[in-house]
């Protein structure tokens, strides 16, 4: 079995998910249950670390990155021996590429 281990950002970016529909939204249930089902889609990394698509910069450039789906949320990740390391939690609609190159330029400052 594997662990799952969430980053800073990555949990900022649930408490982000669910302050957004619980107030914007105004539907406290709604994302209560979309914040659940994220965190239920990223425990299954627990058995199957490599179940999560490629991330590709471009047609040839591997990021390192894994992602999984949950509706319209990604959920980035990497895989190192038994721990998977989930770095973002992004809205499927967002420019992710963009913010990935700017979190990497970010932690080389």
């Amino acid at each position: 079995m594997n662990q799952v281990v969430y980053s800073p950002k990555a949990l900022a970016d649930l408490d982000d998910i669910f302050a957004y529909i619980s107030e914007k939204l105004a539907n406290p249930i709604a994302a209560e249950s979309t914040v659940n089902g994220i965190l239920d889609t990223a425990d299954m990394l627990k058995e199957h670390s490599e179940i999560g698509k490629p991330l590709y910069f471009s047609d040839d450039i591997f990021s390192g990155y894994r992602y999984l789906v949950y509706k319209n949320y990604l959920v980035f990740y990497r895989s190192s021996n038994d721990t998977a390391y989930i770095d973002r939690v992004l809205y499927g609609k967002r420019d992710y590429i963009s913010l990935f190159i700017k979190d990497l330029t970010d932690d080389n400052e």
